[in-house]
């Protein structure tokens, strides 16, 4: 698949977005990333799995220094999936339905990797109660018609890899800080709800 096909295609896939600025060159590296693998004939499921592996990992791997690179593994692995689907041409509802199960999985092992470090467990238990349901009103709304993305909160998936990352650094550096971490988490997850959820109730009373 050719590149302009490539940012054409993940541009339908995401209700007709701009591709611009750090989105653009995400997907520019994105795309020579996945070209060799697509060439060994790697599934875009097998890389997924592979995202769900090193993110369960984070888990009992908490306390060592193996924990943030098995986290970045997830990230990397849960970014180029979705595009190795796109230029092996096996994008499908199945794919992004298996996708979008991992992805929820993969963040509760992020919350018992927090928990793990040290962290107030109600802190990270709102924290992610938000978070989840912010990803169900997305998913809800798309079931509803809604085909835009909504809006980009300050919590996003990648948001809340990087609190996580900062949490086990931190650890590792024996900065008493997880806590803090935690309660910046939820609540800056608690004001992405609210701002999401405002935005698309308006949108769906316009209907």
């Amino acid at each position: 698949m050719q590149r302009d096909k490539y940012f054409a295609t993940w541009s339908s896939l995401h209700g007709n977005a701009e591709i611009s600025g750090i989105v653009k060159a995400w997907l520019a590296i994105s795309y020579r990333i996945v070209g060799p693998l697509h060439k060994l004939r790697v599934t875009p499921n097998f890389v997924t799995l592979l995202g769900l592996v090193a993110a369960i990992a984070t888990w009992p791997t908490a306390l060592t220094w193996w924990a943030p690179a098995l986290l970045v593994l997830s990230l990397f692995c849960d970014g180029i999936d979705g595009s190795l689907a796109m230029i092996s041409e096996k994008s499908s509802t199945r794919g992004a339905m298996i996708d979008s199960i991992v992805d929820r999985l993969s963040e509760v092992f992020w919350v018992l990797a927090f928990y793990r470090l040290g962290a107030d467990f109600r802190l990270i238990l709102i924290a992610w109660v938000l978070a989840f349901t912010q990803e169900y009103i997305r998913a809800r709304s798309a079931g509803l018609g809604e085909r835009e993305i909504g809006a980009v909160t300050i919590a996003e998936r990648p948001v809340r890899a990087s609190l996580l990352f900062i949490a086990l650094i931190s650890y590792l550096l024996n900065l008493e800080i997880v806590n803090v971490v935690a309660a910046v988490w939820a609540a800056m997850q608690a004001i992405a709800f609210i701002h999401l959820s405002s935005v698309y109730f308006k949108r769906l009373k316009l209907r």
